[in-house]
C-alpha cells in the first residue's frame, strides 16, 4: 500500500532548511535555517539576527520561501508566503523577547536558564521571523 506524500508533514518534522529571500536586484539569497512549523497556525518560525542579509532583505520585501529535504534526500517540500519580523527587543521581558521565548518552548521545550536565554536574545539582537504559509508543494521519490 502506497501512502500519500504530505509536504506539510515533512516541513513539520524538519529542523533544518533553506530560507530564500530576495536581494535588491531580485536575485535570491539563500540561508540555512532551523525552522519550526506550527501547522495549526500555518506559520513557520525561525530565530534570525538583526542586520544579516536575510533580515535586511525581508524588511525591504517580505516575500520568502523555505525548503526542507527529507533525511534520505528522496523527498522535499517548499512553503512560501509573506514574513513578519518581530524584534529585535531591548527589554529581556518585553514582547519581542517573549515571542522568542514562546517560539523556543514550542520548538524545543523548556530552557535550563530563561534569564540567560532572554539576555542573549537582547545582546544578539535576535528577531523572530514568522512566515505565514500561503502555498506548499513538494515531492517524494519513495519507492515501495
Amino acid at each position: 500500500m502506497t501512502s500519500v506524500f504530505d509536504p506539510r508533514a515533512l516541513i513539520a518534522d524538519s529542523r533544518l532548511g533553506i530560507l530564500a529571500t530576495l536581494r535588491k536586484d531580485g536575485r535570491p539569497q539563500l540561508s540555512p535555517i532551523l525552522p519550526f512549523y506550527d501547522r495549526e497556525a500555518e506559520t513557520i518560525y525561525v530565530s534570525v539576527t538583526e542586520g544579516r542579509a536575510k533580515t535586511q532583505n525581508l524588511r525591504r520585501d517580505p516575500r520568502a520561501a523555505i525548503e526542507v529535504t527529507g533525511a534520505d534526500g528522496r523527498s522535499w517540500a517548499t512553503a512560501d508566503g509573506d514574513v513578519t519580523l518581530i524584534g529585535p527587543g531591548d527589554d529581556p521581558h518585553g514582547p519581542e523577547v517573549e515571542a522568542l521565548v514562546d517560539y523556543f518552548r514550542k520548538a524545543s521545550g523548556e530552557h535550563p536558564d530563561w534569564d540567560e536565554y532572554r539576555a542573549v536574545m537582547v545582546s544578539d539582537r535576535r528577531v523572530l521571523l514568522a512566515l505565514k504559509v500561503t502555498h506548499v508543494y513538494g515531492q517524494s521519490l519513495q519507492f515501495d
